[in-house]
C-alpha cells in the first residue's frame, strides 16, 4: 500500500508539472576540474582499479578452487569479493574513460544503468556483512550447534534473499526517478551518476524521493547496522566469559578481519552521506565517496587475508596449480 501510494503520488506530480526539458545526456564535472592532474588520477584509479580486480578475483578462486573453504563463512566472503568487484566495475572504467578521452558526457539510459547497478551492490554489501555478522555471532555464541543453524540451506536463503532486496530496492529508486522531469542543469557534481545528485537536478518535486531514500536508508541500513552490533555485543559477552587470554584471542581473532571490514564499510560510507549534507566543500565530498567507492573494495582482500591462514594457504595452491597450468 505505501509504494503504491508513492507511485501513485509520483505519477500524479508528474502529470502537475507539464511537458519540460529533458536531457539526453548529463555532464560528469568531478575530477576534471584540474586538467594538469589528469595523468596522475588516471594512473592511480588505474592501479587502484587493476588492485581490487585482482585481489577480489584471486579471493573467489581461491575459495571456490579449495574445498576446506567450503564453509558458510568463506561462502559469504565469496558474495562479498564478488559484490566489491562489481561495484568498482560500476563506476571506475567510466571514469577512466572520460579522464582519458577528456568527454565527460554520460547518457541518460547509462547513467540510470549505472546508478542501478552501483546502488544494488552497495546494498549487497550491506546485506552481506550482516549475514557475516550473524555467522560469527553462532559460531562463537552457540559452538556446539553451528554446523545444524548455519546450514547450506540457511545460508543459501540468505544471501538469496540479499541479491533479491537489494535489486527490489534500486529497481524503486530507480524507477522513481525516471518519473521526475529534469529541467536544470545537467551538470552533476559527481564522478560517477549518484541518486542524491540526480534529485538536484530535477524540477518536479522530489519529497517523495527523498522520503523513500531515508526510509530505506534506515530499513535496510541502520537496521542492519543495529544487528551487526548486536551481533558483537553478544560475542564480546561470550568472549569475556572464556577463562583463558589464549582462547579470548583465539576467538576474537576469528572476526577481526570482519570487525575491520564493517568499520571501513559503514564508517567511509556514513561519513560520505553525512559531510556532504553538511560541507559546502563539493570537492571534499568527492574525494570521501572516491574512498567509500573505490579504496573500501580495494582494501578488502587484504585484510581478509593479512592474518587469514586459510586464504594464504589456498592462495598459494591455487596460484601452484596455476603456474603448473602454464607452463605444462
Amino acid at each position: 500500500m505505501f509504494f503504491s501510494f508513492l507511485i501513485s503520488s509520483r505519477k500524479f506530480s508528474l502529470m502537475l508539472a507539464g511537458n519540460q526539458t529533458q536531457f539526453n545526456e548529463f555532464i560528469l564535472l568531478r575530477f576534471s576540474e584540474k586538467p594538469d592532474q589528469q595523468g596522475l588520477l588516471f594512473g592511480l584509479f588505474l592501479a587502484m582499479y587493476l588492485v581490487t580486480v585482482v585481489g577480489n578475483l584471486l579471493i573467489m578462486l581461491a575459495i571456490a578452487s579449495d574445498s576446506h573453504l567450503h564453509t558458510p563463512m568463506y561462502f559469504f566472503l565469496f558474495n562479498l569479493s564478488l559484490s566489491d568487484f562489481c561495484v568498482v566495475s560500476t563506476t571506475v572504467p567510466k571514469m577512466l574513460v572520460s579522464i582519458l578521452t577528456g568527454n565527460k558526457a554520460i547518457s541518460y539510459p547509462e547513467c540510470l544503468s549505472q546508478m542501478y547497478f552501483f546502488m544494488t551492490f552497495v546494498d549487497l554489501d550491506n546485506f552481506l556483512l550482516t549475514a557475516m555478522a550473524y555467522d560469527r555471532f553462532v559460531a562463537i555464541c552457540y559452538p556446539l550447534r553451528y554446523t545444524t543453524i548455519m546450514n547450506p540451506q540457511l545460508c543459501g536463503l540468505m544471501v538469496l534473499l540479499s541479491w533479491i532486496i537489494s535489486f527490489l530496492d534500486s529497481l524503486l529508486h530507480c524507477l522513481m526517478v525516471t518519473c521526475l522531469t529534469l529541467c536544470k542543469d545537467h551538470n552533476i557534481q559527481h564522478f560517477f551518476c549518484d541518486l542524491t545528485e540526480i534529485l538536484k537536478l530535477s524540477c518536479s518535486d522530489t519529497l517523495i524521493n527523498y522520503a523513500l531514500m531515508y526510509i530505506l536508508f534506515v530499513l535496510l541500513c541502520i537496521v542492519p547496522l543495529m544487528g551487526i552490533l548486536y551481533s558483537y555485543s553478544q560475542i564480546c559477552s561470550s568472549i569475556l566469559t572464556i577463562p583463558s587470554t589464549q582462547g579470548k584471542y583465539k576467538a576474537f581473532s576469528t572476526c577481526g578481519s570482519h570487525l575491520c571490514v564493517v568499520s571501513l564499510f559503514y564508517g567511509t560510507g556514513l561519513g560520505v552521506y553525512f559531510s556532504s549534507s553538511a560541507t559546502q566543500s563539493s570537492w571534499r565530498s568527492t574525494v570521501a565517496s572516491a574512498m567509500y567507492t573505490v579504496v573500501t573494495p580495494m582494501l578488502n582482500p587484504f585484510i581478509y587475508t593479512l592474518r587469514n591462514k586459510d586464504i594464504n594457504t589456498a592462495l598459494r595452491k591455487f596460484i601452484s596449480r596455476a603456474i603448473a597450468w602454464l607452463w605444462g
